[in-house]
Parts: C-alpha cells; sequence; structure tokens
C-alpha cells in the first residue's frame, strides 16, 4: 500500500505545525495536530496536563493520542516528544513518510523561550542540551527524510520537502 500521510518530527519550535499546515494547503491535503488531538482529548492544555499528570502521564497521554489518529492523505504534525513513543511512531510509520525538521542546536535555543508555556516535556533533572542530544538520536531514527532547516524560510523548507519526496 502508498504511504499517503506526511508525519512531521522534530524538535518544539521547529515549525513542524507551521509548515505543516501551509504543505497541507500546498498539497490539497488534510492537516491534523497531535499536540491539539491531545489538548482536545484532554480538555486542558499541554502545560496543564503535563503539571498535572507529570511527565510520564503526558507521554502516555500523547500515545494514545497519537494512536487514535487513523487518517490518509493527511499532514501529521507531531509533538516535539512524540519519538518518546515507540508504538506511536510505528503506528505513524505505517501509512505514513516520516520528515524530520531538523534546527541547529543554537537556532533551537533562541527560539525555545516560552518553554514551560509551550508545554515542551523536559524529563527529570534534564538540561534543553540534553533533550536536544536525546531526542536527535530518535528523530534520526524514526525519520525517513531529514530536512536541514538552517536559515531556511518555511517556502524553502516546503520546497525541500517536495524535493526530497
Amino acid at each position: 500500500m502508498k504511504k499517503t500521510n506526511i508525519v512531521l518530527i522534530g524538535m518544539p519550535a521547529s515549525g513542524k505545525s507551521t509548515v505543516g499546515v501551509i504543505f497541507a494547503k500546498v498539497l490539497g491535503k488534510k492537516f491534523i495536530d497531535t499536540d491539539l488531538v491531545i489538548q482536545q482529548r484532554e480538555n486542558a492544555l499541554l502545560a496543564d496536563i503535563i503539571k498535572e499528570k507529570g511527565v510520564e502521564g503526558f507521554m502516555k497521554r500523547e500515545e494514545e493520542a497519537i494512536l487514535s489518529v487513523d487518517e490518509n492523505n493527511t499532514v501529521i504534525a507531531t509533538g516535539g516528544s512524540a519519538v518518546y513513543g515507540e508504538k506511536a511512531m510505528e503506528h505513524l510509520k505505517k501509512n505514513g513518510t516520516v520528515i524530520y525538521l531538523k534546527v541547529e542546536k543554537a537556532e533551537l535555543f533562541k527560539r525555545l523561550k516560552n518553554i514551560k508555556e509551550r508545554g515542551v516535556i523536559l524529563k527529570q533533572g534534564e538540561t534543553l542540551e540534553e533533550m536536544y542530544d536525546n531526542r536527535s538520536v530518535l528523530y534520526e531514527k524514526y525519520a525517513d527524510i531529514i530536512i536541514e532547516e538552517l536559515k531556511c524560510t518555511i517556502e524553502e523548507t516546503i520546497e525541500k520537502i517536495q524535493n526530497e519526496l
């Protein structure tokens, strides 16, 4: 079966949602942001879910939300921590081409000023630097395509994705 979904993975603030919604328009596909699926299912903001349920509780809910997504012909933007859920990633890969939007560490740290409000999970005692290093390995593991976003506009990122597909 031909994979019809495009799945965007990457660090928080890498542009998955922004690129995803515009790319869906360009391709004439539907768009889903799994962070919004979690918020709708839990009727709460990501930051509040993390505060209330803790990191492990949030990751469990994130995996359940992703497993509930059963779409075709859709651009799916995942939360930055989606790669921690092996079952979730296998589910997304079944009918999707997984694209890692890679942002350089220095650029990411500039973008991640409001980490608490964004609902970004850091594991117990983990620094931003460690989060970057730990997640990068997982993004590369699951990615079918890696898009280097260094100094790219949204349009240039989309063009790079189209060229790779």
